[in-house]
């Protein structure tokens, strides 16, 4: 027993991307200039809605959001990524593992339901604007942010937690660059039974709760907007939604293809290369995609560097 529980406590190996040191050396540099990148990117957005009085809107308190988290999930993971490539040493404790799980699941998850609370503004801001600003009130905006917080954390502590019951005394090799709970599974001597079961059943819900009710804000602003007869109004329509559209199908695109797949087409090299997407890329071309289509930020983000 003794022997188990320090077998269960011992250090974790993330093999990483790949085992190539030439590759390895090219990808430190470009997960740094990515990193460096959605630093400075995101962290524009959060200084000029905070500096723009004109920004203070709901819109743009849950675009601010959106870039505090996209800062958080990616430093979750990057900087450690970081480490093993410059290093060589890819190993990770037994707790900093389950640590840095629960902090990957609860932001991931908080990126998900931001993205969903923008498009259920842009629907109330497109589809009912006369009451737009006696239901999206200042008050319940806030209540929205926090709940979810809570929630996800919540949902995040119990993912982790029931992972961290378990015994690894197979293997500590992570198929993996960040500590995942799919490749995890695979190296427990213990049964995997109830994770399985939390995994198809809660990480569905999460996911595709989200992705529905963007679908369907979606469908009803597309049918609000065809309905306009003006084709100024209508372009000015489609360019307040477009950034979040691109945003929404490039962040749940990569997550459907590595979570909510058959098992028979499970692959760790693919899996390994989609989950970049979401978690390293997808942060850093959110403000992009934001401040190049949106006018009005593009302005504040004008105003503010001439300050400076």
């Amino acid at each position: 027993m003794v022997k188990e529980n320090q077998s269960t406590m011992a250090d974790f190996i993330l093999l990483g991307l790949s085992t190539n040191p030439q590759l390895n050396c090219f990808l430190s540099v470009l997960f740094f200039f990515i990193y460096f990148t959605t630093l400075i990117g995101n962290v524009a957005i959060i200084l000029v809605i905070i500096r723009s009085p004109r920004l203070h809107t709901p819109m743009y308190y849950f675009l601010c959001n959106l870039s505090m988290v996209d800062i958080c999930f990616s430093t979750t993971t990057v900087p450690k990524l970081l480490f093993n490539l410059f290093s060589g040493q890819n190993t990770i404790s037994f707790y900093g593992c389950f640590i840095q799980m629960n902090f990957f699941y609860c932001l991931g998850n908080m990126d998900s339901f931001i993205l969903a609370l923008m498009a259920f503004d842009r629907y109330v801001a497109i589809c009912d604007p006369l009451h737009y600003s006696s239901i999206m009130t200042w008050r319940l905006c806030v209540q929205l942010v926090i709940g979810s917080w809570v929630t996800l954390s919540l949902n995040s502590m119990l993912h982790t937690a029931m992972a961290a019951r378990l015994s690894f005394c197979r293997s500590k090799e992570i198929q993996h660059f960040f500590c995942d709970s799919p490749p995890m599974l695979k190296l427990s001597c213990s049964s995997t039974f109830a994770n399985r079961i939390l995994i198809f059943t809660i990480v569905p819900l999460f996911v595709m709760g989200p992705m529905i009710l963007v679908l369907i804000s979606y469908i009803k602003i597309i049918s609000t907007v065809l309905k306009i007869q003006s084709l100024q109004g209508r372009g000015k329509a489609f360019s307040t939604c477009t950034p979040h559209l691109i945003c929404v199908a490039l962040y749940f695109g990569a997550i459907l293809f590595t979570y909510i797949k058959p098992s028979s087409s499970n692959s760790f090299e693919y899996d390994r290369a989609i989950s970049v997407v979401y978690s390293v890329v997808c942060p850093m071309v959110n403000p992009f995609i934001y401040s190049l289509r949106n006018k009005e930020l593009k302005g504040a983000l004008r105003k503010t560097c001439n300050k400076f």
